[in-house]
């Protein structure tokens, strides 16, 4: 899918690129949008209005601009959330297209890039993970995969987590024994693991299982997850009876252990529809001026988990203005099914359903039952939708309240909205990390979390102080550079840092040089005997505090500062696994998987590679002598 008005092929040829505006200074309201009018034509496109600083306050699409337009500069008859607009409305940009199709493509990938404020706009868009059946090997390995689907093989998905994915993978291991470990693993292996051991793995590594066998169990594990096979237990039954007739019980009983997973994965998915093979159920639910849409993935006539969404609304806007708008942001970037069920009719289902079929290349259908087991699917998930915004409304309630007790506490300005907490991790200065948490009136932010990889060569191994100096400049200028005018939302109204007045005065410093004079900080560092529960706030400049033990403020707090010390954690270990699990024969230009793992067959390991001589690595079946030459230059440049 293109993006942005960048896309020549989307707009009529003598309108390309001509966007117009207004230079003359100008009132704002519906007489500013009704001097547009003697120039618009009546075609379909994308409007944009503006305030008087030029920020974008909506982008809207049209059949036919004139008429849509027009219905702005009227008065009188608009909703609360219109009039506000058109009051604020100082200017206006237009882009004409060929069809109001590619108009709603241009509208949605514009509302996604501008974020502007009276748009319904979807602000949790992670992408979901898949389950992966590699197919560049002799014995494909079944693993989780999130993001681009560049590696070879076979996807299934999306699932609603990672927990769903690994709920799944955990017991398809248990059913159908195939492999996990990666393929560095796999060559290097001389004896079974302990997935062996523990039955969720027929050790193809070591030749427990020969290839025509393995590839029978791939076989089936990629019709149960296709949904094309329904006689797996069966036949896993019959074998099952054969053993035990053959007196064969240890078999047996695997059997009956195979058979066992895979009624628990069929049960842990609790809705299996008979009727429906593969959609989305979306659901919207609106109340007191917020909205929840819950989805349901429902694939191969299985129930792959569900996820609620949030999307940011006013009290007046319509529900189907709600879903049509999620819809658009939701499908950008991610594949849409055949079938998309709703709990609510969209505005325009015809010019959706054409953009969605355009993206996935063959019919999407867009639904709204009103009977049948569909109809029951749909109503699910409107109940979960309702519930989930249930208690988000007194998780939102909850965290006001102490929002605004930690502004009275910290003697702030105003409550803040956005809140920064800082946190490093290492071991004695090796694989530094530093880690940004965001927290607000919503809870936490984890799409916006944010990990920094410690650069400085220069730092002493262990400089905590350097490290948070890399940071939050990192962190600052990147602010800057971004969001100079600070209308975006991104810049924090609170720093939490995890210190005590050393690390407070060094951050004032940082934010100093930078100029960035006007955000409030506070230092968060144990008490004396380092209790748990006695910290000691430190602001610059002002004498350090404490709050009472029972204070729900202090346990926000704490709570806050776990949390980033999580996600540090997380971060670091991360990257120190990544870092042991490297093979230095990754480096090498010319070593792909087969000559890497003919290397590692003749070896043993990458270090006896490393120390082999110019002779023996030219000894191994498809190295050549120049790449045996750039294999040795490789681990002995000193030499």
């Amino acid at each position: 899918m293109g993006r942005g008005p960048a896309r020549k092929d989307m707009t009529d040829e003598t309108e390309t690129g001509k966007e117009t505006t207004s230079t003359a200074p100008a009132p704002t309201g519906h007489g500013v949008i009704q001097g547009y009018l003697r120039t618009l034509e009546t075609r379909p496109g994308v409007y944009r209005m503006l305030d008087a600083q030029s920020r974008v306050l909506y982008v809207g699409k049209a059949r036919n601009l004139k008429a849509r337009v027009s219905s702005y500069a009227r008065p009188t008859g608009h909703t609360p959330r219109i009039a506000r607009m058109i009051r604020e409305t100082a200017s206006m940009m237009f882009l004409t297209t060929r069809t109001e199709t590619e108009a709603l493509l241009l509208e949605q990938n514009l509302i996604k890039q501008l974020k502007p404020k009276f748009n319904v706009l979807l602000r949790d868009d992670k992408s979901f993970p898949n389950i992966l059946v590699t197919g560049d090997h002799g014995y494909p390995q079944i693993k989780k995969h999130r993001g681009a689907k560049k590696e070879k093989g076979a996807y299934y998905g999306p699932f609603a987590s990672a927990g769903a994915v690994n709920r799944t993978l955990n017991q398809l291991q248990k059913v159908f024994l195939l492999r996990s470990c990666s393929d560095s693993v796999f060559e290097t292996r001389t004896r079974p693991c302990l997935l062996h051991q523990i039955k969720r793995c027929s050790a193809p590594c070591v030749g427990k299982i020969s290839e025509a066998d393995y590839a029978a169990s791939v076989n089936d594990a990629e019709r149960f997850l296709s949904g094309r096979d329904t006689k797996i237990q069966e036949t896993l039954a019959a074998s099952m009876q054969e053993a035990s007739a053959a007196m064969e019980f240890e078999r047996a009983a695997a059997l009956r252990d195979r058979i066992r997973a895979l009624t628990q994965v069929q049960s842990a998915q609790g809705i299996n529809p008979r009727g429906v093979t593969e959609a989305d159920i979306l659901a919207l639910h609106m109340e007191g001026g917020q909205a929840c849409v819950q989805v349901f993935f429902i694939r191969a006539n299985q129930n792959w988990g569900n996820r609620d969404f949030y999307p940011r609304v006013g009290e007046d806007v319509e529900a189907s203005e709600v879903l049509e708008a999620f819809i658009g942001q939701f499908y950008d970037t991610k594949e849409p099914p055949r079938l998309l069920l709703l709990s609510h009719e969209i505005e325009s289902p015809d010019l959706m359903t054409e953009l969605l079929t355009e993206k996935k290349g063959r019919k999407v259908e867009i639904a709204v039952p009103r009977r049948g087991e569909k109809a029951e699917l749909v109503e699910g998930a409107l109940r979960n939708a309702r519930e989930s915004l249930g208690r988000k409304m007194a998780e939102s309630a909850a965290q006001g309240k102490l929002l605004r007790g930690l502004a009275e506490a910290f003697g702030l300005e105003t409550v803040p909205e956005r809140i920064e907490v800082y946190d490093n991790s290492h071991i004695q200065g090796a694989h530094a990390v530093g880690a940004m948490i965001v927290a607000g009136p919503e809870g936490y932010l984890k799409n916006q979390y944010r990990k920094f990889n410690i650069k400085g060569e220069e730092l002493t191994p262990g400089d905590d102080f350097g490290m948070m100096k890399e940071v939050l400049t990192r962190r600052f200028k990147r602010l800057l550079k971004e969001d100079p005018d600070r209308d975006k939302g991104l810049w924090p109204d609170l720093l939490l840092i995890d210190g005590g007045q050393g690390q407070v005065s060094a951050v004032h410093e940082i934010l100093a040089e930078l100029g960035v004079e006007d955000v409030a900080m506070i230092g968060v560092a144990k008490g004396v005997d380092r209790d748990h529960g006695k910290e000691e706030f430190h602001r610059f400049g002002q004498r350090p505090f404490a709050l009472r033990r029972n204070d729900p403020v202090l346990y926000f707090v704490q709570r806050l500062r776990d949390e980033a010390h999580r996600f540090a954690i997380g971060s670091h270990r991360a990257k120190r696994s990544k870092a042991v699990s490297a093979n230095p024969l990754d480096e090498i230009a010319g070593v792909g998987a087969s000559r890497k793992r003919a290397l590692l067959q003749h070896f043993g390991s990458a270090k006896a590679v490393g120390r082999a001589n110019l002779a023996d690595l030219k000894a191994v079946e498809g190295v050549s002598a120049a790449l045996a030459e750039r294999i040795y230059a490789h681990f002995n440049e000193g030499g």
